[in-house]
């Protein structure tokens, strides 16, 4: 399994709903465009970034903007064959096996960080893993129906400062608030 670390990444409302009939429950397009930034962004130019998602998450998102471009999108699911994706998707049975598939020499020396990308049971998978570094956590400050929810964060993960240039406090969008937070892995 891969020895690399990596994070997740996650909009949730107050009842931690992450989404309803297979797609975002809110339309924030600057939210968004954080979380492109966030998980298409490497310091080292030459490498891009790994996505771990569930098939439903997958194709929860727009048909023009999947896969998500300028990201290796990893896509989970025990029912799915590769000819139901485009032959740029990985394609893998379970979570670790994208991690192994991640360890792989070739492989990884082309990817700078993995971002997990959802769904509830990637997100709760991923978190329980000793190699779960940080949550980058959108709180939304109103409620809406979800049929897809965020797992609890569990207790070794604690608040930590914002990233240089990522706003600590209180956005506004739509008249939706809304504010960016870090949980770290003790």
């Amino acid at each position: 399994m891969s020895s690399k670390k990596f994070s997740l990444i996650a909009a949730a409302c107050e009842n931690m709903g992450i989404g309803s009939k297979g797609s975002l429950p809110w339309r924030l397009k600057n939210e968004l465009k954080y979380f492109n930034q966030q998980t298409t962004k490497t310091i080292d130019g030459s490498k891009t970034n790994a996505l771990i998602m569930g098939r439903k998450t997958y194709f929860g998102i727009p048909e023009s903007k999947r896969p998500l471009p300028g990201r290796l999108n990893i896509v989970l699911s025990t029912t799915s064959t590769q000819s139901d994706y485009p032959s740029e998707v990985l394609l893998c049975k379970t979570f670790n096996e994208a991690m192994e598939k991640l360890s792989d020499p070739v492989l990884s020396e082309g990817i700078e960080n993995i971002w997990i990308v959802g769904g509830h049971t990637v997100y709760k998978e991923a978190m329980d893993s000793p190699l779960c570094h940080r949550v980058y956590l959108t709180e939304i400050m109103a409620t809406y129906d979800c049929d897809a929810f965020f797992p609890a964060i569990p207790a070794d993960f604690q608040l930590v400062s914002n990233d240089d240039g990522l706003p600590s406090d209180i956005q506004e969008e739509n008249g939706i608030k809304y504010q960016y937070k870090i949980y770290e892995k003790l």
